[in-house]
């Protein structure tokens, strides 16, 4: 790869990430304090994340793969998306926000495949190239936080030139985006099944018990997730913490840091202890929000937020090298397909919806997530051994992993 490609490359993601990062967590606040939208509309708002990744294989499976080069349709989308970010700043209620953020939610999570594909294909090496290349989204997500807390927009009601923002970075990564090297596609000519779009080849890793028990956790655990993405930025912001979205970027550097120190983790404490102490950290997290304050109690508010490399990082980065490492060569794409479309689309969609009524109906809102995570982390203690061999059935081909896995 070319110093040149590299820097496009990494350019491409810094605003990637950037984009989602400068609207995303602040929306809530802005939604609350702005448009007066209700704890149920806040989570119907952002339960359009979780439609978009459940529409976005379709998106990707029958257009992107098959008729138009990646680099081309993530420069429209893009284009597209900052004229609806723009036209977001324009609406002056709830009810004529939604349409707009649907819309805006459904092409944009095509785009992080996109850009996962255009990196890909220049690379020889993708273990060790593409870490470097996707940190650079992480460092666009931190920025939009900082630029957001270093300029008081929460604390000066004007959280709406979040969408302005936004709407810029878009429309520069849509023209960015016809200069990328080109990304042909890569299953033209070729017919695509339902099967083939949502990951279903690779269900028989399911008849594992090990594998079911993990899978039900990782859908069940995206609902406390919910309620951090939803809520936590009103809560700082109404607790009285101060640039609350630049704080909340700690949130990515723990998670920059714990990513660089999985290796470690792997080796002294294996594929089991790494997730559940996922599940713990997302309990305690919710401890924390619960109890603390922007008083004596701040170093909790702080914890709930630096923990979040370890709640993210043990958890779902685990579950996808565990998730790799049991589906074998010929289904690793088609199982990582699976596993996102039923987290981060039907786990969090369910997270979403039922967060929203419980904050408009309940005081002590971090308890009840809190509560959720500590029982699935117990249920999955109890019945996940990382020990089991897959049973494969008639006509799939599943490679049968060692008894230990293998990171």
């Amino acid at each position: 790869m070319t110093a040149a490609i590299r820097i496009k490359l990494s350019t491409m993601m810094f605003l990637e990430f950037f984009i989602w990062g400068a609207w995303f967590v602040t929306m809530g606040t802005y939604l609350t304090k702005t448009l007066s939208a209700t704890g149920t509309q806040n989570g119907t708002a952002y339960a359009t994340q979780a439609l978009g990744a459940i529409i976005a294989p379709f998106i990707i499976g029958l257009i992107a793969d098959k008729y138009f080069s990646a680099q081309k349709i993530l420069g429209i989308l893009h284009i597209i998306g900052a004229m609806l970010l723009y036209y977001q700043t324009t609406v002056p209620t709830f009810d004529a926000f939604y349409p707009g953020i649907l819309a805006y939610m459904i092409i944009y999570m095509p785009t992080l495949a996109l850009v996962n594909s255009i990196s890909f294909k220049q690379m020889t090496n993708p273990s060790k190239e593409f870490p470097w290349i996707r940190v650079f989204g992480t460092v666009g997500w931190i920025i939009a936080g900082i630029t957001i807390g270093v300029l008081g927009w929460e604390q000066s009601g004007t959280l709406v030139l979040t969408f302005k923002m936004a709407a810029v970075a878009s429309a520069m990564l849509g023209v960015l985006s016809f200069t990328l090297p080109d990304t042909p596609p890569v299953k033209k000519g070729q017919k695509t099944s339902l099967s083939d779009i949502i990951g279903l080849d690779s269900i028989g890793l399911l008849k594992n018990r090990s594998y079911l028990v993990f899978f039900l956790a990782s859908v069940a655990i995206c609902i406390p997730l919910a309620f951090y993405y939803n809520f936590t930025n009103p809560f700082l912001n109404e607790v009285g913490m101060k640039r609350a979205a630049g704080v909340q970027s700690l949130g990515q550097f723990s998670e920059l840091i714990f990513m660089v120190a999985m290796p470690f983790f792997f080796v002294r404490l294996g594929v089991k202890k790494m997730l559940a102490m996922g599940m713990l950290a997302w309990a305690f997290r919710y401890v924390f929000f619960a109890y603390g304050n922007a008083g004596n109690e701040y170093w909790m508010l702080l914890a709930g937020i630096i923990i979040h490399g370890v709640c993210y990082d043990f958890f779902f980065v685990t579950g996808q090298i565990y998730t790799d490492n049991l589906a074998g060569e010929r289904f690793k794409s088609a199982a990582q397909g699976f596993i996102t479309l039923a987290t981060y689309g039907v786990g969090m969609f369910i997270g979403f919806t039922i967060s929203g009524p419980i904050v408009d109906h309940w005081q002590t809102i971090w308890l009840i997530p809190g509560g959720i995570a500590a029982a699935v982390l117990v249920l999955f203690l109890l019945f996940f051994k990382d020990t089991n061999q897959i049973q494969t059935q008639p006509g799939l081909d599943i490679e049968e992993p060692s008894p230990e896995v293998q990171i």
